[in-house]
């Protein structure tokens, strides 16, 4: 995401500038605020909670604080007191990406941590009492090994129990690694139909009381609802989706045009 930036820690007191820029501009109608950029939960912890505490103090009608965390950052930066207190002082969602819970599609992706590790961290902020939200990546195993990627990731997810499920789905472009695997042939990007079917099998195969989000413009179809309460429903609108791709020319091309999320 960062390639065109060095990674550092910034300074509290520069961080405190951008909020009181952010009160200048919005006032006190801010009710959520994001820690940007890639993984703020790295900071040490008297740190965060400066933040915090300066947030919640510059905006009086602020209800939540989120953040990016990665699993190895969460495990090698925070013990579960740690973490307490940052929920404490009004960090109440961390965002992680768990893009695939299956250990080989990791490896190759350089995820950095395996699924035991994202397993683990998980239990530590949901135990911290914090909200906790998973990502997952479509078409990130390729043609070849959706399935079982998909069957993986909802059994890490089933044992996660997060708040909420979020997917997103996988777009090749340069210099990533994969961009020339598939170039080299040695990566076979999955077609929308088999992304939807991929994303049934995780439907299907959760055993979660988590909210299920297809929530972004990379996806193929927008399905949401509650799990287990909302799975049929949700299975029934993506089986409808893929029939539609069976059955209209127009709609399948327009799905697979690059161009559709030529903006992201």
């Amino acid at each position: 995401m960062y390639k065109d930036k060095r990674f550092k820690i910034r300074s509290v007191d520069d961080i405190k500038e951008d909020i009181i820029s952010a009160k200048m501009s919005y006032g006190d109608s801010v009710r959520t605020i994001f820690l940007a950029d890639g993984n703020s939960i790295i900071m040490k912890t008297p740190q965060l909670v400066e933040i915090l505490d300066f947030c919640y103090a510059m905006f009086p009608n602020l209800e939540r604080v989120t953040s990016y965390g990665a699993a190895k950052f969460v495990l090698g930066t925070k013990t579960t007191e740690e973490l307490k207190e940052l929920k404490k002082a009004g960090l109440t969602r961390i965002h992680m990406g768990l893009e695939s819970g299956d250990d080989e599609v990791l490896l190759r992706i350089r995820k950095g941590s395996n699924s035991q590790e994202m397993i683990e961290a998980s239990r530590t902020i949901k135990e911290a009492g914090m909200e906790l939200s998973q990502y997952v990546l479509l078409g990130i195993a390729g043609k070849n090994d959706w399935e079982r990627h998909a069957k993986n990731t909802a059994k890490v997810l089933s044992e996660m129990n997060p708040d909420f499920i979020r997917v997103r789905t996988l777009i090749l472009r340069p210099p990533a690694p994969l961009f020339e695997d598939e170039k080299n042939g040695d990566f076979v990007p999955c077609e929308p139909e088999e992304v939807l079917n991929e994303t049934a099998t995780i439907i299907e195969n959760l055993n979660a009381t988590s909210q299920f989000a297809s929530d972004h413009v990379s996806n193929y179809a927008n399905i949401n609802g509650k799990l287990p309460e909302e799975k049929n429903r949700m299975l029934l609108e993506l089986a409808n989706v893929r029939k539609r791709i069976r059955n209209d020319p127009d709609f399948k091309a327009w799905l697979e045009d690059p161009a559709r999320c030529a903006n992201l």
